[in-house]
């Protein structure tokens, strides 16, 4: 299928969203602000950034509002068509490899002002998580986050995440994370969302937090 072609804006993207996900034992958390704002006007705080691409998949999207949600919807609709077509599903390596290939591709031609993080549980592989980037760049993680929360939750996920965080340890430095955002970061980020994914599939832990 053709991608559909963006409107053209700068670069690099201006994105006013805060994005932190982790894995854990057995499973991937993922938060995202609640918030959608330009300039200096907040349109909405209810947003929901995380998309299900399907029942072990999320993913969550930073950017221009127009080609977030653009992207992740053609991003999602294409494996549910590959799914339908050959009735294999795709696995979370192979979704994050797909979606880094079409980032390349419109690169090239009219790009797309998003950032990705994409979660998902697999049978054989168990929790993954990947980072991907406006640019093309895709990059397998234990944890990472995108726009303004990058510029300080990370050094707060390196110190405090080990292997085999257990799901409430995993909330509460998610939460912490969260509470650093509101913080520091002079925009006021006051909602959060936070998604599970694990072998059960998706879980909403919080709205609004």
């Amino acid at each position: 299928s053709l991608l559909p072609s963006p409107r053209p804006h700068s670069f690099p993207p201006p994105a006013m969203d805060s994005l932190i996900s982790l894995v854990g034992d057995g499973f991937v958390i993922s938060a995202a602000d609640a918030s959608n704002a330009r300039s200096v006007v907040v349109m909405k705080t209810d947003q929901d950034k995380i998309m299900h691409l399907d029942e072990h998949k999320l993913l969550s999207m930073a950017g221009e509002p127009g080609d977030a949600v653009y992207f992740t919807e053609y991003i999602q609709k294409n494996i549910h068509l590959y799914e339908l077509k050959n009735g294999v599903v795709m696995s979370t390596h192979a979704v994050a490899n797909y979606a880094r290939g079409e980032l390349a591709k419109s690169l090239r031609k009219r790009p797309y002002s998003v950032n990705l993080n994409l979660a998902g549980y697999d049978k054989k592989v168990g929790p993954s998580l990947y980072f991907m980037d406006y640019l093309g760049t895709m990059k397998k993680v234990d944890f990472t986050a995108q726009g303004y929360a990058s510029f300080f939750v990370l050094s707060t996920l390196d110190r405090h995440w080990h292997k085999g965080m257990t799901e409430s340890d995993a909330i509460a430095l998610v939460k912490k994370c969260i509470d650093e955002v509101r913080l520091r970061f002079m925009i006021n980020q006051s909602k959060f969302m936070i998604k599970i994914v694990d072998k059960d599939g998706i879980r909403v832990l919080e709205t609004g937090c």
